[in-house]
């Protein structure tokens, strides 16, 4: 089989886009600090207050948009300066959301689908994902919605996996991180229905966050949005070509009944375990990963397959499709699943 490098870890990090690095290079062109009162920082500050419209105008969203270092930096943001009652999260969210959280915070379950039941929601801050970064489990977020707005609270979604891909879902706050959709690492943005929603800690930003601004970062992210979603199309085929090759296989789907978006999927090996899989996957030149990149170097069992009642969640791999993926990529995983399965035709 060859080794030639074979990318399926599209989650983790997706690769820059033609669009965002041509206008990274225009924003270095721009390199005055875009928080000076000087000609050369105004022209800077016009770059970046254009880039906010356009987002927002990619986005379909109307309320006010302050750019981060990424989805964890605007998650912790949004938690640790809302003004709303006790955080309540779900048992799935991503680690970011878990470490900015603390052990305070209230944990609502899952089903074994993965999905969050909007009945069980409370009046408060609720934090809970679009997409799943381990599974690609969508929750049921205009439900969720509804639910904390008849109860008075405030719904924050780690949309990191969801942005450049899916409708943008009805929040008062929004994370987002450009590398999951073909911007630059190091920049995103918390998007917030209305600035009266957060403390101000000080800083850029009209004082929501302190640090020059990413001007550069900023335009490769706006123009990685207005790249569009058209290729998800052949996502959902590439994806349902391999989960029926897996099944074939004797492997297991996780969550195979729930909505998942068509670009990640957690699949099971029976009898080999994950860390044994990524080895053999890595040596014939395929990437792929065990859980979300944030945790992969832990031994400890995912925290999301555990809060589903998963079977075996040690052995549970994570494959997840861009926008170059092709069908001859999914044919040369297979052929890799089947070996190391033991399932070669002999």
């Amino acid at each position: 089989m060859t080794s030639d490098p074979l990318y399926l870890d599209h989650a983790a990090t997706t690769p820059l886009l033609p669009q965002a690095r041509d206008a990274m290079l225009e924003g270095f062109r721009l390199w005055a600090n875009p928080s000076s009162p000087h000609k050369a920082g105004r022209a800077a500050r016009a770059a970046l207050e254009d880039a906010r419209a356009r987002l927002k105008t990619a986005l379909g969203w109307t309320g006010e948009v302050i750019f981060t270092s990424g989805a964890t930096e605007a998650l912790a943001l949004a938690i640790t300066h809302a003004k709303a009652g006790p955080l309540t999260i779900s048992a799935v969210e991503h680690d970011a959301v878990l470490r900015a959280a603390g052990p305070d915070a209230t944990r609502i379950s899952v089903n074994a689908d993965g999905l969050v039941d909007p009945e069980t929601l409370p009046a408060a801050l609720v934090a809970v994902q679009q997409v799943n970064s381990e599974t690609g489990v969508i929750q049921p977020l205009a439900a969720i919605a509804r639910r904390v707005r008849e109860n008075g609270g405030v719904l924050l979604v780690d949309a990191a996996q969801g942005v450049g891909k899916l409708p943008l879902p009805e929040a008062d706050m929004i994370a987002l991180s450009a590398h999951k959709f073909g911007g630059p690492i190091g920049i995103g943005a918390l998007l917030v229905r209305d600035y009266a929603l957060l403390d101000a800690p000080g800083g850029q930003e009209r004082g929501y966050r302190g640090g020059t601004e990413n001007l550069p970062g900023v335009l490769g992210m706006v123009a990685a949005l207005e790249a569009g979603s058209a290729w998800m199309a052949d996502a959902a085929k590439l994806r349902a070509l391999l989960e029926t090759g897996i099944v074939a296989s004797g492997g297991q789907i996780i969550a195979p009944s729930a909505p998942r978006i068509a670009t990640i999927g957690g699949y099971r090996m029976p009898g080999k375990s994950a860390n044994a899989q990524l080895i053999r996957f890595d040596g014939m030149g395929i990437a792929v990963s065990a859980g979300s990149a944030c945790s992969s170097g832990s031994l400890k069992a995912s925290h999301v397959l555990t809060a589903m009642g998963a079977d075996a969640p040690g052995e549970v791999v994570r494959v997840s499709i861009g926008r170059e993926t092709t069908e001859a990529d999914i044919e040369r995983i297979l052929a890799a699943w089947r070996e190391i399965a033991g399932k070669v035709p002999g």
